[in-house]
């Protein structure tokens, strides 16, 4: 990420100019594509931001706050990155950026805290507004009918009380929630992102988290990829392990191979089997910095829910800056 000084003003369009000279970076048209339509929005929110502090005190009127954007495409395509940009330039205060899974998870959790009340989704909604103007979700995507019937009630409110939703997705708003319970009751949802924000594709053959990677070799296969590993997992906690055995998380316990210094060991079946869900990659992604992955099986129809749980587990810890270690 290209740094960015905290009293310097400097827009996406110019933040992703000086990127495209760092080296090792590879201009991308789709990428140049979206970074036309950020650059639009961030002018919008600035323009916004000026004319409010006008009208506040002399006028009952307010400006129009600006519609929001949809950006999808293939995994690795840098949508992640260039939402990052907008967000480091944006000059707000009012402003958060959280990946999808944290904020569903965050949801619930303060749904629970708000019991009490007689709707506390809609206390939990206008809190929100409140809080935040723009509001920035890597990876949406919908997996469960709980979920999904939140988020219908959820961005509707906060949609209505001039939010500003900036999304990215490996799904276009059609495809959200596609095999899922009840999908027509989520439909007016996807209707409403149509609607909102301008839907904006940034898809492309090329995946730059992978040409990463490769450039960090921490994907190993051969009969030597385990032992290259292992020692890999020495060097990095200085020769210590630690005594236990497992990892607890939300749905019980993940039985581990090593751990030690914030480096933690995984066979595939363990972290990927079972009924893990993103908040148990979410908790492991909160206290190591390093995962070890082994074993790591060819993805067919048979382990569907295996290859599932993977891609989460990916997007965790790439949106948390967790390093993967695995082999194949």
């Amino acid at each position: 990420m290209l740094e960015i000084q905290e009293d310097s003003v400097i827009s996406p369009k110019q933040w992703y100019r000086e990127a495209c000279l760092l080296g090792g970076f590879v201009c991308d048209p789709a990428q140049a594509a979206a970074i036309e339509e950020l650059e639009v929005l961030w002018q919008q929110l600035v323009e916004f931001k000026h004319k409010r502090n006008q009208f506040l005190g002399h006028s009952l009127l307010s400006p129009n706050v600006p519609n929001g954007l949809y950006i999808w495409g293939g995994v690795g395509r840098g949508k992640t990155f260039l939402m990052d940009g907008f967000y480091h330039c944006l000059p707000y205060r009012r402003k958060r950026r959280i990946h999808f899974h944290s904020f569903i998870a965050e949801v619930h959790h303060e749904m629970k805290k708000l019991a009490d009340q007689s709707d506390p989704l809609m206390a939990l909604a206008e809190h929100i507004a409140h809080a935040t103007r723009v509001l920035c979700l890597d990876e949406f995507h919908v997996e469960d009918i709980a979920d999904a019937m939140i988020l219908v009630r959820l961005l509707d409110v906060l949609l209505a009380r001039g939010v500003v939703l900036l999304t990215t997705s490996n799904y276009a708003p059609d495809n959200l929630y596609p095999h899922g319970l009840q999908r027509q009751n989520f439909l007016p949802a996807i209707e409403l992102l149509k609607r909102q924000l301008k839907v904006l594709s940034c898809d492309g053959e090329q995946d730059y988290r992978m040409m990463q990677k490769g450039r960090d070799a921490l994907f190993m296969s051969g009969d030597d990829a385990a032992q290259h590993m292992a020692a890999l997992f020495q060097r990095l906690t200085e020769g210590q392990t630690d005594p236990a055995d497992r990892v607890e998380v939300g749905h019980g316990h993940i039985s581990v191979r090593w751990s030690a210094r914030e480096v933690v060991w995984f066979e595939f079946k363990e972290l990927c089997g079972g009924n893990h869900d993103h908040a148990d990659y979410l908790h492991i992604a909160r206290h190591y910095h390093t995962v070890f992955l082994s074993d790591i099986p060819k993805m067919t129809r048979d382990n569907a829910d295996e290859a599932k749980r993977f891609t989460w587990l990916i997007d965790v810890l790439y949106d948390n800056h967790v390093k993967l270690v695995a082999n194949f």
